[in-house]
């Protein structure tokens, strides 16, 4: 995933364990800066104050983490919490939050918060309110006023900014307290000030002095501090300060390991290619920065004030520019989501370990490389070896920071190699905090447009190696990785090159023996005819066996695999004896290693429509099937450019694609088939079938309930549908939907009429049982249901409570036998006396129905006589399995002539005892 870029743009985020985000209004502040500060002078009453960080419920907050695996890996989340609890509760993080993020974005940003507050944490709010005053002021009649960029405050304007800053900030406080969060609103008495300029800017303030026993007061009582900006002078006047001056100062008297600007544009672009910057370095890279042509004006101040703040703080301390929706994807992955700027260390490169402070690089390998750990290979030897190779003709750099906290080494010119190499990489956890090895690895990118490295596969870093390789191969006991290089001849010769030289942890080189496994790349279209003749030459088969003897393996791309049921897929693919994974793609896991899947050393790419539609136009060569695991509305460029590529081929070469959005489940065209197999299994199979809608997780469960009474219902009357979903249903976007505390004790009804599922069940119930609604004249073909879901504070699994309107009287056991006719062949649906509760089969593959009740008979011919003609039907089903990744892998075996059960464990179903 690595790619060369200027000093300045970062296309591809580097691993930084000092990233945190929000929302908000950095760019409004990068636009209007406030005033500067003297650099490094430092507020009065600063003094240390330790407490105990109050503990959130652990069973809460193991779930929430559990949910923040979805963003990154376990192991990227638990070092950032890890990292995060290492300081005092007051010490996390400082949060800007501009006015527009509070007027615009309110429910996200409490969201945010909440979420950072149920796993401990306690970020310090300081927010602003500039649009909403202008928007009062031009009420009063009152025309804003500015001079270098500064608010003019006199004495009406600023009467309406203590009424404004007072509501806004009551707004975020309530909003918090609403989803359980304890919020403490502090309007004063934090920011003591002196004029900054009374003759030239009124009642603007200068902050002399943080009163920090307030902010920790509230944090000591389990309250997230929400501070507005303004200040009072020694004699009690009311100064205005700029919300961006005011988090600084009291940044610098706490030292938190995070300062966060929020704005709405998630970041701090670049002026000339509009592109976002990844992360800026400021003593490596802000003397240039500082010449660009496009740095000016506020983006000057901006970046003025944020080097004079990082280097008053410790160099653990970083900025991050974001908005409040990626807040957690920037503080707890190594990709981040915005814009992180921090001070990191001069970094140096020399050609001879003549000049380089030998001692201080003996120590660094001593204690961080594994080779020499383990005792492999001792520094005094690897030293000589560098010698020997200069010698011989050959070549090495040194890269390192002047601390010495990490370093690299890359050799060339061996045997004629004309590929480098790097050898070495090492560091010490705090240059990995402060990313100091990201900063030293575009050091080595300048230098090195190709690289080829081995890494043991014992290595905890794996994902660091994978973000930023073009690819990889499993070879013996280590993982080769490459960038750069587009030919996979050129690769392979400087992979067998580096294995006869490069020492691992265990003291021998990696061997070449068994099969190596070739790595999704990043540029998969591009090299596709060449992938596919080394993959040929090179890679062995490990197709499934069957008793017939050898049968061949499909191959899957799967696109969205970020959410809950994508990682489900890859759980079942993994385990499935005919089917192996291609492509998985996701945007934000870009150049992650695949989690879970061990069948191949699997990268996450970033797929396009017109990436998938070429890759599509060789048939099915490289991917017999596609499924689309993405958001409703995304779907369509996808299906369109799959449509245009396969069009001329042969329906048996045309990929099979299976939809899982709600985009295809209403095709009246014939391209679709609506794929719940056990009542439309015919459609499935009696001709080739290459387009699939997979059904949605409601609608699957409602309809397995009803089709067994369709044709005893009463049209003239409608079914019932009571739908309780856990929370994974939600998605894995912080919403109230889905967050514990907020469910703890609640149940949330949603969508109360005219949810999508409401209309998928009765659509295609309807293409059942047309012809017998045809015959009985009811004036309509139509089967409509009444549908109302809910969310409860369980994390897995659909209980449906169906309320079947009957033509006549029936009893319990009838009911159930109806179900049992139905569905005694189907392994995948159980049919149950006692009602099903959804802790029995949640993490099962199939769907349970039960609990067959009618009402007492009341007299006949009384008119409850026919509202209680009726039947209660409960099904319980997995919404990330039966209801969307099983039901997938169903489909995807019918369509490619497996057997629709192969790959999904079956269970056993329980004995009925009704008569």
């Amino acid at each position: 995933m690595l790619s060369l870029r200027s000093r300045i743009v970062a296309n591809v985020r580097p691993s930084r364990l000092s990233g945190l985000a929000g929302r908000p209004s950095v760019m409004a502040a990068v636009a209007a800066p406030g005033a500067v500060r003297d650099a490094c002078t430092p507020p009065a009453r600063v003094y240390s104050s330790q407490y105990s960080r109050p503990i959130s419920n652990p069973s809460e907050k193991d779930t929430i983490v559990k949910l923040l695996y979805n963003i990154g890996s376990r192991k990227e989340v638990e070092q950032y919490l890890r990292h995060f609890s290492s300081v005092e509760s007051q010490k996390f993080a400082v949060i800007k939050v501009g006015g527009a993020v509070i007027s615009d974005d309110l429910a996200t940003l409490a969201s945010s918060l909440t979420f950072l507050n149920r796993v401990g944490l306690y970020p310090i709010v300081v927010h602003g309110a500039g649009p909403q005053l202008n928007t009062r002021l031009e009420s009063a009649g009152i025309i804003p006023r500015y001079e270098d960029g500064i608010r003019i405050t006199d004495g009406p304007t600023l009467a309406i900014a203590r009424e404004v800053f007072a509501e806004e900030n009551q707004k975020l406080v309530e909003a918090l307290e609403n989803m359980g969060t304890r919020a403490r609103p502090i309007t004063s008495g934090v920011f003591v000030a002196d004029y900054l300029d009374k003759q030239k800017y009124d009642r603007v303030g200068k902050i002399i002095r943080v009163n920090r026993d307030v902010v920790e007061s509230s944090v000591r009582a389990g309250c997230l501090p929400i501070l507005t900006s303004l200040a009072e002078t020694s004699d009690g006047q009311i100064l205005n300060v700029n919300a961006d001056i005011a988090a600084g100062e009291l940044a610098r008297v706490l030292e938190p390991l995070k300062i966060v600007y929020l704005n709405e544009k998630n970041g701090l672009y670049h002026g000339e290619t509009g592109k976002r910057i990844d992360a800026i370095h400021l003593d490596e890279e802000y003397e240039s920065l500082m010449k660009e042509p496009w740095v000016r004006y506020g983006t000057k101040l901006k970046l003025r004030e944020i080097k004079e703040l990082l280097d008053c703080l410790p160099r653990s301390s970083s900025v991050a520019i974001i908005s409040a929706e990626h807040l957690h994807k920037e503080l707890f992955t190594h990709s981040g989501a915005g814009t992180l700027i921090m001070r990191g260390n001069r970094l140096f490169s020399q050609d001879d370990i003549k000049n380089v402070d030998r001692d201080r690089l003996r120590a660094l390998l001593q204690a961080e490389d594994e080779a020499v750990k383990s005792g492999a290979q001792s520094t005094a030897s690897y030293f000589h070896s560098l010698d020997q190779l200069r010698k011989a003709g050959g070549k090495y750099r040194i890269f390192a920071d002047e601390p010495y906290q990490a370093a690299a080494i890359v050799t060339e010119g061996v045997g004629g190699r004309q590929v480098p190499i790097l050898d070495r990489l090492v560091s010490t956890k705090s240059a990995h905090l402060n990313n100091i090895v990201d900063n030293l690895w575009k050091q080595i990118q300048k230098e090195y447009p190709r690289l080829v490295w081995i890494v043991p596969k014992s290595s905890n870093n794996l994902s660091w190696h994978f973000e930023r390789a073009d690819g990889s191969l499993s070879v013996g006991d280590g993982i080769a990785f490459w960038y750069g290089i587009e030919n996979l001849g050129e690769i392979d010769s400087a992979i067998r090159s580096v294995t006869r030289s490069t020492v691992l942890p265990s003291g021998r080189a990696p061997t070449s023996a068994g099969t190596r496994r070739y790595s999704t790349l990043v540029r998969p279209v591009q090299q596709q005819q060449q992938q596919q003749q080394w993959l040929r030459g090179m890679v062995t088969d490990t197709s499934p066996t069957t008793a017939g003897g050898q049968q061949r393996s499909y191959r899957i791309g799967l696109i969205g695999a970020r959410g809950y049921t994508g990682k489900e897929l890859i759980n079942i693919i993994n385990n499935h004896p005919s089917l192996e994974l291609a492509y998985v793609s996701s945007r934000e896991l870009n150049g992650k290693p695949v989690s879970g899947y061990t069948k191949a050393y699997l990268d996450h790419v970033n797929l396009s429509p017109a990436e998938v539609g070429t890759l599509a136009k060789s048939g099915r060569q490289d991917v017999d099937a596609w499924v689309l695991a993405l958001p409703n509305g995304v779907a369509a460029p996808f299906v369109e450019e799959l449509d245009h590529a396969t069009a001329s081929l042969p329906i048996k070469d045309q990929p099979v694609v299976v939809d899982l959005s709600a985009d295809y489940r209403f095709d009246t065209t014939g391209t679709w088939t609506y794929g719940l197999p056990e009542l439309f299994r015919s459609s499935l199979t009696s001709k080739p079938v290459r387009r699939i809608s997979n059904p949605g997780c409601y609608a699957t469960g409602s309809q397995l309930g009803l089709a067994p009474l369709v044709h005893l219902m009463d049209p003239t009357r409608l079914p019932s549908v009571f739908g309780v979903s856990g929370y994974s249903g939600a998605g894995t976007k912080p919403s109230p939907k889905n967050d514990p505390a907020f469910l703890a004790d609640n149940l949330i009804p949603y969508a109360l009429t005219n949810h999508i599922h409401e209309s998928e069940i009765g659509f295609s119930l309807t293409r059942m049982v047309a012809e017998r609604m045809q015959q009985q004249n009811c004036g309509s073909t139509n089967v409509r249901v009444q549908f109302t879901p809910h969310v409860a504070p369980f994390f897995q699994g659909i209980s449906l409570t169906i309320h079947v309107p009957l033509e006549k009287s029936m009893t319990a056991a009838q009911v159930r036998d109806e179900f049992r006719a139905w569905y005694d062949d189907e392994p995948l649906i159980h049919v149950t006396d006692s009602i099903p509760l959804v802790r029995d089969n949640s993490g099962k593959h199939y769907a349970v129905a039960g609990g067959f009740t009618v009402p007492k008979a009341p007299l006949e011919g009384t008119e409850s006589a026919v509202a209680d003609r009726r039947a209660v039907v409960v099904v319980t089903l997995d919404n990330l399995l039966k209801g969307a990744a099983t039901q997938a892998v169903q489909n995807l075996n019918l369509a490619l002539g497996l057997d629709e059960f192969s790959g999904i464990p079956l269970q056993d179903k329980p004995q009925l005892s009704l008569p």
